[in-house]
């Protein structure tokens, strides 16, 4: 991203979580918000408004306040795809992934991992992207952590990172991993991981890894995918501690209810992040006229 793209990333997603959090007023009290009254409420005019949300996904204001609303990740569910038969797509490096984003990985070994990352450089920067400030962290072998701050903050989201690997060095250096930042952000290029977890752990994070974008799945199909259904609780703690946001996609992950089910970086990242990607993805199918 150039240091204009930042701005506009920063700006464009402040725009979406105070709409997200208008709309969810509004709804609160059994109103629905016309295009005309949301851009008034965010001090925009309807055109600007228009403008904006254009740009952040791709899509009419109007078209995309479907994705906002309180029960859109029922819609989801019901078109979602049972993960045994994603699982052996090369979706895992790539297919069903919005643009041509590449995903390439490789884990560490559980000994490294049960060492704390001893021996281990970590290099870390801020970003902005379409979600707000991001931290991202990576080793030389690829993306280890990327966190978003927008609800916790920048160094409350640093410092949850760097608690799982409380024996590696880290040295802030943004250049070397941005990009893989800016390839997972654009949804082009490669963008390498290393994924630092237990076993059991990375055998979730790669179960993520099959749904595609645009697609969501439930914390007990995930189990199902790993051989081992009745660890629902342990999936969900394991999806819980991913380390690396958005690109390993435990956003993707609901209740069998609809819900949205919990996210480490605010629930408010997280339904913008599924709409983001639901909007896009349907308007890649359909474009707009």
């Amino acid at each position: 991203m150039t240091a204009q793209d930042d701005i506009s990333a920063r700006y464009h997603y402040q725009v979406i979580a105070r709409a997200l959090a208008e709309i969810d007023a509004a709804q609160a009290e059994g109103e629905a918000l016309s295009l005309d009254a949301l851009a008034e409420r965010l001090s925009m005019s309807p055109a600007h408004f228009q403008r904006l949300f254009s740009a952040w996904v791709g899509v009419s204001p109007k078209r995309y306040q479907q994705y906002l609303t309180l029960d859109f990740v029922r819609d989801l569910l019901s078109r979602r795809l049972p993960l045994e038969e994603v699982a052996d797509r090369a979706g895992l490096s790539g297919t069903g992934r919005l643009h041509d984003l590449v995903l390439r990985w490789e884990a560490m070994t559980p000994g490294a991992f049960a060492r704390g990352g001893e021996g281990v450089t970590i290099r870390w920067g801020r970003f902005d992207s379409p979600f707000g400030p991001a931290i991202a962290m990576g080793t030389d072998q690829g993306l280890c952590g990327m966190a978003f701050a927008a609800e916790m903050g920048e160094r409350e989201a640093f410092d949850d990172l760097a608690r799982r690997w409380p024996e590696a060095r880290f040295t802030e250096d943004p250049e070397p991993i941005r990009p893989w930042v800016e390839a997972a952000f654009a949804r082009r290029g490669e963008a390498r991981l290393t994924l630092i977890g237990a076993p059991f752990q990375i055998k979730v994070w790669e179960a993520l890894l099959a749904i595609p974008t645009g697609h969501v799945t439930t914390y007990s199909d995930i189990a199902e995918a790993i051989g081992n259904p009745r660890a629902v609780r342990a999936v969900g703690t394991a999806i819980g501690r991913n380390p690396i946001s958005f690109l390993i996609p435990c956003h993707r992950a609901l209740r069998k209810s609809g819900g949205l089910g919990g996210y480490h970086w605010g629930l408010g990242v997280k339904r913008a992040i599924l709409g983001w990607e639901a909007a896009r993805a349907d308007a890649e199918a359909q474009p707009e006229r």
